[in-house]
């Protein structure tokens, strides 16, 4: 009969558990088998929600304490020699690669400093994944930091739950890591040979604890392949399938067709495809399946709207009526990572709006109907419900917004040009703002302090005036501004005090935008967030930060910048509306965001920067007329934010994360960029943006670690920079915002930054 499947499910914690211990664990509050045990109280619980709720092929091995493929490199020993240095256990090796380590040394530990592994984008997701580092040096084995697929599955088991453990693939693996600096010259595929045997030996262990069948996630068949690693496929399946277990070989978030001949006629159980993303692949899939076991990714595990049980159903039944019922597995499209846990657990959303919501646990019960119902079993009230919830939403006044519709009719070329090319502009600025060589700022945020959520928290609940919470916020800017003014920072942050997330803050003050309380979703290691929903046409009914950004500038004579993040990222981490296009939703929030950039400019705040640290992640994964067209309409809503404005008013734009092309970015014709840098080992890099036509200034510390860098390694970075790079372009400034940090961090490493500015400066 068909069967019920999820590709891998939250490791959070309906109420941040993960997070609240991890972080109790870093700050020395508690122990590691505290640590571990809230990892087997999460695991237990996630397995205990999908059983219940009738799944008959649940996932074990998504659980992760920081990320996934991370778990993979310690697995496998692809830990660089840095961080065996020192003794550590291995979830603290872990931490380390994660997030960086630093700590004096005591009278019974020595001294730890070893920077993090660099950390991307996961795909187009906004979760991030710590890239696997190889060397000529990498010694792959296994069980040298531990058993954690076999230690699950039994984990599982001894609770009566049988699972399917879920590996990330060995092309995908080593396709998605890198070369350490000094073995550039390695291409990671080529350990391919190494690493196999290595797989097998686990694969053989899991069978040996009772296995029958694993999932083994290879996404980037929906990548542009090289026929060199299209040709892998083959020979790497028939070596892991001989271990004689099932193999379903999983793929998501886009198109598999260009890669199909990689997979045809391979030597595994089944095959799993995202239908959420690419429901047009499903004939040609279908036909390089044959006998083989038929996976439908159906219900979305990107995004929180309802499955369309009607759509959904349709798809499934053509799968059973080529397939058989036998061979038919009801699945997730991707694993709900990406998605809020619980949407039993939002007691103030809106109801009508709430009944167009699904998170995880009622994916997991979507998915479970819609196989009850391919299996014949009544569910017609269930489906009754759905497609009046669906219906309730194509109808709503909310979704639709008509003088929204019409405005996006102003559009033109001259609404998204600035008034003079960059030369000119930048003669206009530099007379205005009289900046130094190597001039100095942050991203935006500083740190997010008890005190600041402890009075937000306070006011959200009425328990202080909004004067009083006014005066709070004040007083925290002052701090922020005396502190640039003291260390000699050149254009200066108000520190964002009053905000709670970058998009989060903005989709409060729009409408069109719908909000959540506990819709937490892991982005990397315990950062978590909470993204805002799109439900309806975009705008903007008042100024959202023009307040605080013309009384920070009241109390300085230094430059302030204005801070927005730009309508890309909004969209990006948001969760997007599903009915309309998202070149659609990103130049409604551009023309939103283009009245707050003309409000600051008219109240005199003149440097004003509009971050899009998602443009590299929106890319469409495959090259062609989809990607193209993105780049076009999302530079488009950059320039439409931005273009109203004089010459003289400055705009910056910051990217991080990601790995960028100065293309993507000079499109948008910001007059000053920032881009993530500090965990670049490959000189290219620097020389890839060389050339980039206006002002740069690339990350120099890493905002993520708790780390903190010497005047000296500052000075050794920008001197590496300055041998490729024009001084009289280049700007000095962190990584990314600083909220995340504690003041000491952040005082001594903004500290050194400067100095090691002011050191160049003499030196030109």
């Amino acid at each position: 009969m068909v069967a019920s499947s999820v590709l891998g499910f939250p490791r959070i914690g309906g109420q941040r558990e993960l997070k609240k211990t991890t972080e109790s664990y870093w700050n020395g509050k508690v122990d590691q088998e505290t640590l571990v045990n809230k990892g087997k109280e999460l695991r237990s619980t996630n397995w205990k929600i999908q059983k219940d709720a009738g799944v008959e092929i649940i996932p074990s091995n998504d659980f992760s304490f920081y990320d996934q493929v991370l778990d993979l490199s310690l697995l496998f020993n692809v830990v660089p020699e840095r961080y065996l240095k020192f003794n550590l256990s291995p979830i603290d090796i872990l931490f380390a690669m994660g997030r960086g380590l630093q700590r004096k040394a005591t009278e019974t530990t020595e001294a730890v400093d070893v920077t993090a592994l660099e950390m991307v984008k996961w795909f187009d997701s906004n979760y991030h994944y710590v890239r696997p580092t190889f060397s000529h040096s990498t010694d792959f084995q296994l069980g040298k930091f531990g058993l954690k697929p076999v230690d699950e599955y039994l984990e599982a088991k001894a609770q009566g739950i049988e699972t399917r453990p879920v590996l990330l693939g060995p092309i995908s693996y080593l396709y998605l890591g890198k070369s350490d600096k000094d073995s550039l010259d390695l291409e990671p595929l080529s350990l391919l040979p190494k690493l196999l045997p290595v797989y097998k030996e686990l694969l053989s262990k899991l069978k040996e604890a009772g296995v029958t069948s694993v999932q083994i996630d290879e996404p980037i068949l929906v990548l542009d392949l090289e026929e060199s690693v299209r040709s892998l496929y083959k020979s790497t399946y028939d070596e892991l399938s001989s271990v004689g277990l099932d193999l379903v070989l999983t793929t998501y978030f886009g198109d598999v067709r260009p890669n199909l001949d990689a997979i045809k006629g391979l030597n595994v159980a089944g095959f799993h495809f995202d239908f959420v993303r690419s429901p047009e692949q499903f004939d040609e899939v279908a036909e390089i399946v044959g006998d083989k076991i038929f996976s439908v990714g159906i219900v979305d595990g990107r995004n929180i709207w309802k499955a369309d049980f009607a759509k959904a159903s349709e798809i499934i039944s053509k799968a059973i009526a080529k397939f058989g019922e036998d061979k038919v597995i009801v699945a997730s499209s991707s694993s709900l990572l990406h998605t809020p846990v619980d949407l039993n657990s939002e007691k103030k959303l809106d109801a009508t709006i709430k009944d167009w919501f699904s998170f995880a646990t009622q994916k997991v019960d979507e998915i479970v109907i819609l196989t009850k119902n391919a299996k014949g079993e009544d569910v017609s009230a269930e489906f009754a419900a759905n497609a009046a919830s669906i219906k309730s939403r194509t109808e709503s006044s909310i979704t639709n917004n008509p003088k929204v519709q019409s405005r996006l009719g102003e559009i033109n070329e001259s609404l998204s040009t600035r008034k003079s090319p960059f030369p000119t502009r930048l003669e206009s600025q530099q007379k205005k703002y009289n900046l130094p060589l190597f001039p100095t700022t942050t991203i935006g945020s500083f740190p997010q302090t008890k005190d600041i959520r402890v009075n937000r928290n306070k006011f959200t609940k009425g328990e202080i005036t909004a004067e009083q919470y006014d005066d709070f916020i004040k007083k925290e800017i002052d701090t922020v501004v005396k502190f640039q003014e003291e260390i000699g920072l050149d254009v200066l942050v108000h520190g964002e005090p009053e905000r709670n997330d970058m998009v989060q803050y903005f989709g409060e003050q729009l409408d069109g935008f719908a909000f959540t309380t506990n819709g937490w979703v892991q982005s990397y290691g315990s950062r978590y967030v909470r993204p805002p929903i799109i439900v309806g046409d975009v705008s903007r009914p008042k100024a959202m930060t023009v307040k605080e950004s013309v009384y920070a500038q009241s109390i300085t004579s230094k430059p302030m910048k204005g801070m927005l993040t730009g309508p890309v990222t909004c969209l990006r981490w948001s969760f997007p509306r599903n009915d309309i296009s998202q070149k659609l939703q990103s130049l409604q929030l551009s023309l939103a965001l283009r009245d707050e950039v003309n409000d600051l400019e008219k109240a005199g705040i003149t440097v004003i920067q509009v971050d899009e640290p998602a443009l590299r992640e929106g890319l469409p994964l495959r090259s062609g007329k989809e990607r193209s067209d993105y780049l076009n309409w999302a530079a488009q809503s950059f320039r439409v934010a931005t273009s109203g404005v004089e010459d003289s008013t400055q705009i910056h734009s910051h990217f991080c994360y990601s790995d960028l092309d100065p293309n993507h970015i000079k499109a948008l014709d910001a007059d000053v960029v920032s881009i993530e840098f500090s965990k670049k080992d490959d000189p290219n890099y620097i020389q890839e943006f060389s050339n980039y036509p206006n002002h740069i200034g690339l990350g120099l510390f890493d905002i993520h670690s708790p780390r903190i860098p010497s005047k000296e390694e500052f000075i050794k970075r920008i001197g590496e920079i300055m041998k490729v790079y024009s001084a009289n372009k280049f700007w000095v400034n962190p990584d990314c915002g600083l909220k995340t940090r504690g003041w000491p961090e952040v005082r001594e490493s903004l500290t050194n930054m400067v100095d090691a500015a002011k050191y160049f400066r003499d030196q030109y």
